[in-house]
């Protein structure tokens, strides 16, 4: 049994890691959340301790190693800009640290978490649970074979992702660029990820839109052409998707045919963890792409014209 401390246990996604470290087996010491709306604990480990504040977790900790329980890992799901920080609080205090994507908002903030990595000895592993989804293995094989047989193939890609928000995500940090990384980063990173994964390299990236409720553009990867938008905006979602009172629409394309991926996603951040556990798991490198991706998206001019624009920023502009 490893030993866990949560940091961000009141967002939407904490429950996934409670969930995650009960169904392996584990312990959850301590969480933290400076919002104490985390009744959901009491489903998973009624007995671990709960703070608000950050200098009263960092004390429990510490003074739980000085009485021999060592912290084996920390699991982070706080808002994105204080990953970076969450994560050398896990090496400075001896634990491998498990983090939400995205990792970090920018490439520089990996460079030197591999320094930290190295000076802690202890590892940094990132949540990028779409490489485990089986439809999405089964793309990954099925583009590896026919990229041995042809290396110059390369498939048309759309991706379109749209998770209704209400009022409260603008008021949140999530509506503030600088903390969330914007729409591409808080809801597209590991979908960037999970493209870079299958189709190679990134060659080229365009950003054709970038508004605080949506975001489109196009990539290019050793093997893919992709369009993308994505949206928390309900008015965008198909009316069809409407009429049978879903508020979320997922689809990826490639060459015209539909990737079936909408659902197993409740569990992949036990299998994440499970990989993690058994000596597997993604490490710094690998979350490098997405981040570069994002970080470019962020920092980009706006292109409005050309024939790789993704046909829901009509329904935009």
């Amino acid at each position: 049994m490893k030993n866990f401390a949560l940091i961000g246990a009141a967002g939407y996604i904490a429950p996934r890691h409670m969930k995650a470290i009960k169904d392996t087996g584990n312990a959850l010491l301590a969480a933290m959340d400076k919002n104490d709306s985390v009744g959901i604990i009491d489903s998973h480990f009624p007995e671990a301790a709960f703070f608000t504040e950050f200098e009263q977790f960092e004390r429990f900790v510490d003074l739980s190693k000085k009485q021999g329980t060592d912290l084996d890992y920390v699991a982070i799901a706080s808002p994105n800009y204080l990953h970076d920080s969450h994560i050398r609080f896990a090496l400075r205090h001896g634990a491998d640290a498990i983090c939400e994507k995205p990792l970090v908002l920018n490439p520089q903030n990996i460079d030197e978490l591999l320094l930290a990595e190295k000076d802690s000895g202890k590892r940094v592993f990132n949540i990028l649970q779409l490489r485990l989804h089986p439809s999405i293995v089964s793309l990954k094989e099925k583009v590896a074979a026919a990229v041995a047989a042809d290396p110059n193939k390369v498939y048309d890609v759309d991706l379109t992702y749209l998770t209704s928000r209400g009022n409260w995500y603008f008021t949140s940090w999530k509506g503030e660029d600088a903390k969330s990384g914007g729409i591409a980063t808080n809801i597209g990173v590991h979908f960037y990820d999970m493209l870079g994964w299958v189709f190679g390299d990134l060659i080229e990236n365009k950003a054709h839109l970038k508004q605080a409720d949506c975001s489109a553009g196009f990539l290019r990867f050793k093997h893919a052409n992709v369009r993308w938008f994505l949206s928390v905006n309900y008015d965008y979602i198909p009316q069809e998707i409407k009429q049978t009172g879903q508020r979320t629409y997922r689809s990826i394309t490639v060459d015209g045919d539909e990737i079936e991926f909408s659902g197993g996603f409740t569990d992949l951040h036990t299998a994440s963890y499970q990989d993690i556990l058994n000596g597997g798991g993604f490490g710094l490198e690998e979350a490098r792409k997405s981040i570069e991706i994002v970080s470019q998206i962020r920092n980009m001019e706006i292109v409005t014209s050309g024939s790789d624009i993704h046909p829901f920023v009509a329904k935009v502009c």
